[in-house]
């Protein structure tokens, strides 16, 4: 029976943020720690000391919806104390399971995220409804986490901020020399994270310049990305990884030279978005190329100094961008100031701490078995 159970509805089983990092930070601590998700080809049975679980994964946004029901029941078998859900609908399931404590998690703005699927004159009333949702779980569940600023006022109280930073992978920075440049973009790749714009910008930029790309297409976008890099005579010039594991990303970020973070304008989460891939460069040592308007983005990169922020959408301002970063002494500069900041003030150790002080208020303070009981053994340090 676990301490906690992480509850997916449509997550991957070793995911970076729920698990190689909140859940990793709970079982550090001593707790019992599992991943219940949709199942994948070759999953682990473990993963940085949480247990992984999984189900066949429901087809389709009406499948998910229905599979709420089910998923409370696999949940509540777990017979956790404390279930931690990661999505709208797991919330729901997990609140269905009647936990002894529940926690939810929020990634991202979910008042616009029916905005693209909506017209324009029932975009207020889709948000109002997701937001009367998002308050009205804010409410019944014991904490909220939210996993960056200008998320929390949606759901009606005091949230932990447990921040998307990453932690050391132990790997070497990239050293930066002159000659040609490669250009990385991890993550999820789409045409909102602004592939066109990318493949302009590099058919704009040096002619020797290369792309790698770590990460899977999410829109089903892939063959037309290569159909149009083709047609401009870049296929030679790109690398295409799919997705890869976190130790095989980290030693991919250190043979490039300039991290792309291309998130188009037009989207809240877009706006709000402070993803992986902006630390994981960060640490690898890689100056950023990243967007003017997303505010947590731009904050962070003009703090740690460790990029430019440019006008995303153009793909001449891209273009220039690289090219001034085609300097290996700019590239060394900006690198290692944003590897400083990763390593420091954004760096993941204090997230960690800060999710595991809410873990020990939630039992020190509700009325839970302190950790102690829990597990039958004293309380390890930090918790």
């Amino acid at each position: 029976m676990p301490d906690v159970l992480m509850l997916s509805a449509a997550h991957p089983p070793a995911d970076v943020r729920i698990v190689l990092k909140e859940g990793a930070a709970l079982a550090e601590a001593g707790l019992a720690v599992e991943h219940l998700s949709p199942e994948a080809p070759g999953m682990p049975a473990q993963a940085a000391g949480v247990r992984l679980l999984g189900f066949p994964r429901p087809r389709g946004r009406w499948g998910r919806i229905r599979h709420i029901w089910r998923l409370s029941r696999l949940a509540r078998a777990r017979g956790a104390r404390v279930i931690h859900a990661h999505e709208p609908d797991s919330w729901l399931a997990g609140w269905l399971a009647r936990p002894a404590r529940l926690v939810i998690d929020v990634h991202e703005h979910y008042p616009s995220r029916l905005d693209d699927r909506l017209p324009r004159w029932a975009r207020p009333l889709g948000r109002a409804s997701l937001r009367l949702f998002c308050r009205l779980m804010g409410r019944l569940a014991d904490a909220v986490v939210v996993a960056k600023d200008g998320l929390a006022e949606d759901y009606g109280r005091d949230c932990v901020a447990v921040r998307n930073y990453a932690g050391d992978p132990g790997t070497a920075p990239r050293r930066h020399a002159p000659g040609p440049v490669t250009l990385l973009h991890l993550g999820a790749i789409s045409r909102a994270r602004g592939w066109p714009q990318l493949l302009a910008a590099l058919s704009l930029g040096p002619a020797d310049a290369r792309l790698a790309v770590a990460g899977r297409f999410t829109d089903g976008t892939q063959a037309e990305f290569e159909a149009e890099a083709a047609r401009r005579g870049l296929s030679g010039r790109i690398t295409l990884h799919g997705w890869l594991p976190q130790a095989e990303m980290a030693a991919l970020a250190g043979r490039c030279d300039i991290n792309l973070v291309l998130f188009q304008p037009g989207h809240e989460n877009h706006r709000l978005a402070l993803p992986h891939k902006l630390s994981d460069g960060m640490l690898a040592g890689l100056p950023v190329i990243a967007p003017d308007f997303a505010t947590e983005v731009a904050t962070m990169v003009r703090q740690a100094e460790c990029g430019l922020l440019v006008d995303v959408a153009d793909p001449f301002a891209i273009a220039d961008a690289v090219r001034r970063l085609t300097v290996p002494s700019l590239r060394a500069r900006l690198g290692s100031q944003g590897r400083a900041a990763a390593l420091g003030r954004f760096g993941w150790r204090a997230q960690a701490e800060a999710l595991r002080n809410l873990y020990a208020g939630l039992s020190a303070g509700r009325d839970l078995p302190q950790h102690a009981a829990l597990l039958g053994k004293p309380p390890p340090r930090g918790l």
